[in-house]
């Protein structure tokens, strides 16, 4: 039916000579992968008729091609498009995922306005009672199985309880998952980081093993939720003056995996949601701690719903209505064989060489930016960098002269 309905909106676009997908999609601007000292020679060389050795240390030319990367950076940089979500080339029936979306025949107007009346008086309503009677029994169960003496029964019980209902938040969202190579599920001790697209990663996971989570306490409705499941399961919550504390941080987990009855950590090391398209930095944190890591790659099937959340641009109640309003939450999850730091490797080398294999096997793009960058500006040791290679460039130009 998607299929259809793109076919009908691309025939009735090229009848009206109308653009119908918007100009956002990788490659707007063709990028050689040269290097800077290459590429102000060759704009050296086109614009005059002297041998490159015999021009001065520095060209007026040469502004040229960092005005050039200024201006390619704005259109089309591999970072910011990382915090937006991708349109899809095939529509299906949702106007959020068609950003230039309008009338183009009658029988699909009807077509979308039956989609509008069964995802939001049908599914909607079910789906906030599912999601109701989850997060309901995941408050009460956790709370009553708090009060019993540690011990087997104690684990036992919260297992199932957290299972049982991280499982029913799941169906809340129509969530179909795919879980691949469970063989190498996390084991107590250890620590699972995965990639991070949507703050369902969570029941994603969770509604597959038992975690211990990490993060910071918060108020409202997801503090009650932390003070309840913390009773039956040892998670690690952080005041908000502790988070910033690294060494304290990295010393409560450090306490947590050396002792190996306790549950895996469950941790998403690039601190931000990414559009599901690539990885970006992994926070060193986590790998420092001498701890057996447990990868895991997420890949979201926008076709049915895109679970990326922009933070930037929704709050959390209208991310999760969008969640609920689309047609189907589809995703594949890889548990990657366990991985520890070696030897000759530090704990930066570490984390990209997890954080490549998980690009890998999610089929996403390996980046090395921070994703920090999305809501901060960039730092001023990157654009040093720039500066000291051209001015190594022109130093080095400057000696070789003076040695011959």
């Amino acid at each position: 039916m998607g299929y259809w309905a793109t076919l009908r909106m691309e025939r009735g676009a090229k009848e009206k000579n109308h653009q119908l997908y918007k100009p956002y999609t990788n490659g707007i601007i063709a990028k050689d992968p040269t290097s800077l000292e290459e590429e102000i020679k060759e704009i050296r060389r086109s614009g005059s008729t002297k041998a490159l050795d015999n021009t001065p240390e520095f060209e007026l030319s040469d502004i040229f091609y960092f005005c050039r990367k200024g201006m390619e950076t704005i259109m089309d940089d591999e970072v910011t498009k990382r915090f937006s979500a991708e349109e899809l080339e095939s529509w299906n029936l949702l106007s959020r995922t068609n950003y230039n979306f309008q009338y183009i025949s009658l029988r699909l107007t009807v077509l979308w306005g039956l989609g509008v009346l069964i995802r939001y008086c049908f599914l909607l309503p079910l789906r906030i009672a599912l999601a109701f009677t989850g997060i309901s029994l995941l408050v009460v169960g956790t709370t009553m199985v708090g009060y019993l003496p540690n011990g087997r029964f104690k684990e036992f019980l919260s297992k199932h309880v957290h299972l049982m209902c991280y499982r029913i938040c799941v169906r809340a969202l129509t969530a179909i998952i795919t879980y691949h190579d469970r063989k190498n599920r996390p084991k107590n001790g250890g620590i699972c980081v995965a990639n991070h697209t949507s703050p369902i990663d969570v029941i994603i996971l969770a509604s597959d093993g038992y975690y211990a989570m990490v993060g910071q306490v918060h108020g409202g409705l997801m503090g009650v939720i932390q003070r309840a499941v913390v009773k039956a399961c040892p998670h690690v919550w952080f005041e908000r003056s502790e988070v910033k504390d690294r060494h304290l941080v990295a010393k409560r987990l450090t306490e947590h995996v050396r002792d190996k009855s306790k549950l895996p950590i469950l941790i998403f090391p690039e601190g931000t949601c990414i559009n599901n398209t690539s990885v970006m930095m992994f926070k060193k944190g986590s790998f420092e701690i001498g701890a057996t890591v447990y990868p895991v790659a997420i890949k979201y099937d926008p076709q049915f719903g895109d679970a990326f959340w922009n933070s930037s641009k929704y709050g959390m109640v209208t991310y999760l209505l969008r969640m609920m309003t689309s047609w189907a939450i589809v995703c594949s999850v890889w548990y990657l064989p366990p991985m520890t730091r070696e030897t000759d490797e530090d704990a930066v080398q570490f984390a990209n060489r997890v954080k490549s294999a998980i690009a890998r096997q999610g089929g996403l793009v390996d980046l090395l930016w921070d994703g920090g960058l999305k809501r901060e500006k960039v730092k001023d040791t990157f654009k040093e960098e720039q500066q000291k290679l051209y001015s190594k460039m022109i130093v080095g130009n400057h000696e070789d002269r003076s040695r011959s």
